[in-house]
């Protein structure tokens, strides 16, 4: 019986060999190009499902009207003026005294004489054909060769150099990058003019084939990390990427925190500045935001912008942010501390005023910071999804209303709505909206222990905080560098910023071989002695 199955099964499979088009065997047979033109066609359509914003178009050669010839494109990929000005109208004004070349030859001739675009590749795998024609390349086919030619047409409509609308500066450059990789890689190189400056492209993505490049100075950036990037990237295995968050999330350490270890930027200034620090550019096409390892904790604090002005402006800014995440982070639970353990904390005029305003509340403090924070967070995140013409009024008018309602309504007390705005604001004014986000978190965790435990909570969940931090890594460098572990030299570029020329060295545990940052006596020396300039207004001397 099980051989009247296996019978029937070979029968079926041979009818199936017998009943196969060309195209068919010649998937099945090998991965080259058939030197039939019409073949060729078949399994393009066959292979895109005859998709209708793939064009076919048959062009004749000019001085080879018995040579067939087709190009093939996708629409909205390439760039219209290039194909018709540059391929279409080239082949058909092939010169008369090339009419001497066989069939054989075409295909180099128009490689090598007649198409005027940048690049041309020639190639007989279907594989690497495919990866041209979907990155907005034109193929090229002709009758009677094994092989087509890929011309680089890339174009279509792309958004243009913008200001940054997430990492704004008032000094500095107004450029920001864009959906294009190659454009952000082009904005970098404007600004490192060296040949060390190398670059790596790969495609991740099974169906996205998405382009991913990592840039790195050679010489500056360490080789160990380099290495281990490579490594990471080409480990990754999944159908798509779609923005670099999901690079992100597939390379990093660490994953169960919520601190981010590795570092997003659409500044092209604050890769470069990155990059001379010895750290590596990690590019996604379709994403204006550049990922940059290793990434320290410290790094999130910092602006471009604090490099542009003087040390001392600069370190009072520094300052004032490292204020402001503690704020963002404790600002509630110190209120639930304090009167809920420790009243007699308080001065005892603004005691009384508190007491006062919480007889009328029915929930004790956490209960009230919780109710809230969770308002306050709907509100953030109902403004940050709506239409930009209608989120900010939400925003405001929301918490304005609702604020001075639970306040009438006796749910909550002025003085928490006052913690709560700070808070929320203080949390607006960090740099990095990764961190912003990580606080937001975080502040959940100190409001219940302030409520357990009190300072002593409070005091018990930042040792844990501190610990967890520095057991971080980010592609083997300790998070907290140069914190922890302590480098003196260093410390001077963490909360404070000391003068710019005392910045020698490089990172120590980042950058590579060359650790030397700029020469000696960089200091200014105005001449001396410094007398004023006496000017005789009658003379004229």
């Amino acid at each position: 019986m099980f051989s009247f199955f296996k019978g029937k099964s070979e029968m079926k499979n041979s009818k199936n060999q017998q009943g196969n088009s060309p195209t068919e065997s010649t998937d099945k047979s090998s991965n080259n190009i058939d030197t039939s033109l019409s073949v060729n066609v078949e399994i393009i359509k066959k292979r895109t499902g005859n998709s209708s914003d793939i064009v076919i178009r048959p062009v004749k050669l000019g001085k080879f009207p018995k040579v067939k010839t087709k190009i093939v494109y996708i629409k909205g990929l390439v760039d219209n003026q290039t194909v018709n000005d540059f391929l279409i109208e080239a082949m058909i004004d092939i010169p008369a005294s090339q009419e001497q070349n066989t069939q054989q030859e075409v295909i180099d001739l128009i490689a090598e004489d007649v198409v005027a675009v940048g690049e041309i590749k020639k190639s007989r795998d279907w594989d690497e054909l495919f990866t041209e024609l979907i990155s907005g390349n034109t193929i090229i086919f002709i009758e009677g060769n094994n092989a087509a030619l890929s011309v680089s047409t890339q174009g279509g409509e792309r958004r243009s150099i913008q200001e940054s609308t997430t990492n704004v500066s008032i000094r500095g450059s107004k450029e920001a990058f864009t959906e294009s990789i190659e454009t952000n890689i082009a904005l970098v190189r404007r600004i490192i003019n060296t040949p060390d400056l190398w670059i790596e492209t790969m495609k991740i993505g099974k169906m996205t084939k998405t382009d991913v490049s990592i840039m790195y100075i050679n010489g500056i950036a360490k080789n160990e990390i380099i290495e281990e990037v490579r490594k990471r990237l080409k480990r990754i295995d999944i159908d798509g990427v779609l923005e670099s968050g999901f690079i992100e999330q597939l390379i990093e350490d660490q994953t169960n925190t919520t601190f981010p270890t590795i570092h997003h930027t659409d500044r092209p200034d604050g890769v470069a500045g990155n990059l001379l620090e010895g750290r590596i550019a990690i590019f996604v096409n379709g994403t204006p935001f550049v990922l940059m390892v290793p990434a320290l904790f410290i790094d999130f604090f910092q602006s471009v912008e604090d490099y542009y002005e003087r040390f001392d402006i600069s370190t009072a800014i520094r300052l004032l942010r490292t204020i402001i995440f503690f704020i963002s982070l404790v600002g509630p639970a110190v209120y639930i501390a304090a009167t809920t353990f420790h009243q007699e904390m308080i001065p005892t005029k603004l005691a009384v005023i508190v007491a006062a305003q919480r007889e009328s509340v029915p929930f004790p403090a956490f209960v009230e910071a919780l109710i809230m924070e969770i308002t306050f967070e709907i509100l953030r995140e109902a403004g940050l999804r709506m239409p930009k013409a209608i989120g900010s009024t939400i925003s405001i008018v929301g918490a304005l209303v609702i604020g001075q309602a639970a306040i009438q309504a006796g749910i909550v007390s002025p003085v928490m709505v006052i913690v709560v705005s700070i808070t929320a604001i203080a949390s607006f004014a960090t740099p990095s909206y990764a961190v912003a986000i990580s606080a937001r978190l975080v502040r959940f965790m100190f409001m219940v222990s302030a409520a357990t435990f009190g300072f002593y909570g409070m005091i018990l969940a930042f040792i844990i905080l501190v610990v967890h931090l520095s057991s971080l890594r980010s592609f083997g460098v300790p998070y907290m560098t140069p914190l922890a572990p302590f480098i003196k030299e260093e410390v001077g570029d963490t909360i404070v910023r000391r003068q710019l020329w005392d910045y020698k060295k490089r990172p120590k545990l980042i950058s590579g071989r060359n650790k030397v940052r700029q020469g000696e006596n960089q200091k200014p020396h105005p001449p001396e002695p410094r007398t004023m300039n006496n000017f005789d207004y009658e003379k004229g001397e």
